[in-house]
């Protein structure tokens, strides 16, 4: 019998079953899917010997992450290596202007100062501003937020700035990214740089704490620059199985949790699956999903979860997200080489336009110009592709999960709202006519794309709710202590012996695996 039985296999279950089986307990990981790594996923989508990874590709969060200074070492003796880019993002406007961020602080002021005279001095004092917040900042970012160790530390806290001086900090770190951009910076060429990548918190600009979190991402950014797995994500999950069975853990694909069994004490004693077979767990189960699926799918016939099931009517979710693959003849010919150079470039207008987009996504409209994040991985990874031809990986992270319309005026919403092939082609249409707008002759290189829409991504994986990749809507009133559930602490759920882990959960979505160690950390 296992001590722990953890339902999914995505990164924060990896980590936790890790760091319980090298405690010495036996783990057995659940996977309803024919794969392990939920949205880790390697295949070659397009052509045969083009390695693409389906979803997330890049491990910034997980190189900063305690997971990774606890399993780092482990997971790298079973194969995991890192590719690091030499410029972690950039932006490239539609008038052919381009800003990037490396990992050199001192070349970013002065890039950022030759834009606008004083640019690069407020970067420089909110990079170090935020280096000085940081111990407390990344505590409350990522430590246990219902404990004594946190009362402590917001004690301390507010003892040595005084109250308003903690007061000051907490309304500092709820402004917008707009509200941090405009006021502070004038290049709009900056702006465009950094409104992107609020995106990928799951926020726009105009989102409570996106300023924080704009800033947050520049500094782990210039930190540990935006690494790509080696051979492809596939690589971090086979290092993580073996790490797993290496100390007695086991790992079943094909097992689909339907329910979690409750004893007439209130506390979790196993699992069902689809099959019919049912699992014992000894010390508990870990559930690594969206509250819905736990609560109105596992947890549906237990009526000490009614509160519980009633409030999930109310969870939100964020908007869709697309992915687009290439596999290409040549690496692409940018009109400036620097770009060969980016890992994650931006193709945007700007602030304005991921605003834009951002709105029209929300209100169900497919976005007339869309931000784009592009990576290139063969660049830095040229394993990744056939020798001298390339990959491009591309994300859309403002896409309506229902469409209701396009703000474009040119693509038919199906009558239902649902994503149809024929929408997902047309949509994946006017990205390629932005990308070979600049890059010279690009339709001559593909030979093949591999689109993936919001209800596609949903196919696979059932947490992905209307393509939303952060489980659940990141806005204020449901982060923080209210992740995943108001009168819920922690990871506990109302069932003993039964945790929910996962991007649903504090503290929230992304590759660092923060939910699955901080629980995998609490538990002997």
């Amino acid at each position: 019998m296992a001590d722990y039985v953890i339902a999914g296999s995505g990164i924060n279950s990896l980590v936790a079953a890790s760091l319980l089986a090298l405690k010495g307990r036996k783990v057995l990981v659940l996977e309803r899917n024919a794969v392990t790594g939920g949205c880790m996923r390697t295949e070659e989508a397009t052509v045969p010997g083009f390695t693409h990874d389906v979803m997330a590709t890049t491990f910034v969060l997980f190189l900063l992450s305690p997971a990774y200074a606890a399993l780092g070492k482990e997971l790298e003796t079973r194969g995991l290596a890192f590719a690091h880019p030499e410029i972690p993002t950039g932006v490239l406007r539609p008038d052919g202007s381009h800003l990037v961020l490396t990992r050199d602080r001192a070349r970013n002021i002065a890039a950022f100062d030759a834009l606008a005279k004083g640019d690069g001095a407020q970067y420089a004092a909110d990079m170090e501003a935020l280096g000085a917040n940081a111990p407390f900042l990344f505590a409350l970012l990522g430590g246990r937020l219902w404990s004594w160790d946190m009362a402590k530390l917001v004690a301390r806290e507010a003892w040595k700035r005084g109250p308003l001086g903690l007061s000051a900090f907490f309304g500092a770190a709820l402004i917008s990214a707009r509200h941090w951009l405009q006021p502070y910076y004038k290049s709009d060429r900056f702006h465009a740089l950094m409104a992107p990548w609020v995106l990928h918190c799951g926020l726009g600009p105009e989102s409570t704490y996106s300023g924080q979190m704009a800033k947050v991402i520049a500094f782990a950014l210039e930190a540990a620059g935006a690494p790509i797995v080696k051979g492809g994500a596939k690589n971090i999950i086979a290092a993580f199985e073996q790490l797993i069975r290496d100390h007695g853990g086991e790992i079943r694909t094909g097992a689909d949790v339907t329910e979690v069994t409750v004893d007439e004490a209130g506390r979790a004693t196993g699992v069902v699956l689809a099959s019919g077979e049912r699992i014992a767990a000894a010390e508990g189960v870990i559930c690594s999903m969206t509250p819905n699926q736990l609560y109105g799918r596992l947890l549906k016939n237990w009526p000490g979860a009614a509160r519980e099931r009633e409030e999930t009517r109310g969870f939100a979710y964020g908007k869709g997200n697309m992915q687009i693959h290439y596999a290409l003849k040549a690496p692409p010919p940018w009109k400036d080489p620097e770009l060969a150079k980016v890992a994650l470039l931006h193709l945007t207008p700007g602030l304005d336009g991921v605003s834009k987009a951002v709105n029209e996504a929300e209100r169900g409209m497919l976005p007339a110009e869309p931000t784009i994040c592009l990576g290139q991985p063969t660049n830095f990874d040229p394993s990744r592709a056939p020798e001298g031809q390339s990959i491009l990986w591309l994300q859309l992270p403002e896409c309506p999960r229902h469409i209701k319309g396009d703000a474009a005026g040119e693509i038919a919403a199906p009558a239902d709202g649902r994503w149809t092939d024929a929408v997902r082609e047309a949509y994946a249409e006017r990205i390629e006519a932005i990308l070979s707008r600049h890059i010279p002759d690009f339709r001559s290189l593909v030979l093949a794309r591999r689109c993936y829409s919001p209800a596609d991504l949903e196919a696979m994986n059932v947490n992905l709710v209307g393509g939303d990749p952060y489980g659940g809507a990141c806005s204020i009133d449901q982060f923080f202590l209210w992740r995943p559930l108001r009168g819920l602490k922690n990871h506990e759920t109302p069932v003993k012996r039964l945790w929910q882990i996962g991007a649903s959960t504090h503290p929230g979505p992304g590759l660092g695996g923060g939910s699955g160690f901080l629980l995998a950390s609490s538990l002997k």
